[in-house]
């Protein structure tokens, strides 16, 4: 069953834990697995060049630029498209990017931040669909005195919405999880309005994903 968080100032998510019966989550992370080309990239972060601590791949008819580097154009696989298609019919928000986080285990993380790069407008709609380990999801918000920070534990097969101002608002992340031993693989759905300016936007320290 869905599970609408109304957050303040237009903010928004939605929770559906099972969103995606184990069933078929489990051949659907094996899919993944074998299906994509995963790279760990480096990215500038508050001016260093540091190595991701995750592996990444991706999907779409546009570049996509974030943290100093840009994801060329990528045809998807048979899995990626299926499943963006799936997500697309359930949030009525017509999706044409996906951008795969694989972590290996607890060590590997994504910090804070926010989806707002300008190719993807203003208050711009994203999905995130979870397989495999658990993972804790953290939303903070950018002003101390905007709301308390909220934390959910994503699951296998879960998908998760950021909606409204969420992304003007609040930042995100999945922190280390020492303790956590198995893979998850999280596939984020954006609409791209366009492919990025030549030179981009200046780094903000931001690589998107959860």
């Amino acid at each position: 069953m869905a599970t609408r968080i109304d957050l303040d100032g237009g903010a928004w998510l939605e929770y559906v834990p099972d969103w995606i019966g184990a069933t078929e989550a489990d051949p659907l992370l094996a899919a993944l697995r074998d299906e994509l080309r995963w790279e760990q990239r480096e990215i500038v972060l508050f001016g260093r060049r540091v190595l991701q601590p995750r592996l990444i791949a991706w999907a779409g008819s546009l570049g996509y630029r974030y943290s100093g580097q840009t994801l060329e154009p990528r045809e998807a696989t048979g899995t990626t498209a299926a499943l963006m298609a799936r997500v697309c019919a359930h949030t009525r928000v017509p999706f044409n990017h996906v951008l795969l986080n694989r972590y290996r285990d607890g060590s590997d993380s994504i910090g804070l931040h926010a989806d707002d790069e300008p190719e993807l407008g203003l208050d711009p709609v994203v999905a995130t669909l979870s397989l495999g380990a658990t993972r804790r999801f953290v939303l903070k918000p950018r002003r101390a005195r905007s709301g308390p920070s909220r934390s959910l534990d994503v699951g296998h097969g879960s998908l998760l919405v950021m909606g409204g101002t969420c992304q003007r608002r609040y930042v995100h992340g999945v922190p280390r999880q020492p303790g956590t031993a198995g893979e998850r693989i999280s596939l984020t759905f954006r609409r791209l309005l366009r492919a990025p300016e030549p030179g981009g936007a200046p780094d903000r320290g931001s690589p998107p994903g959860t």
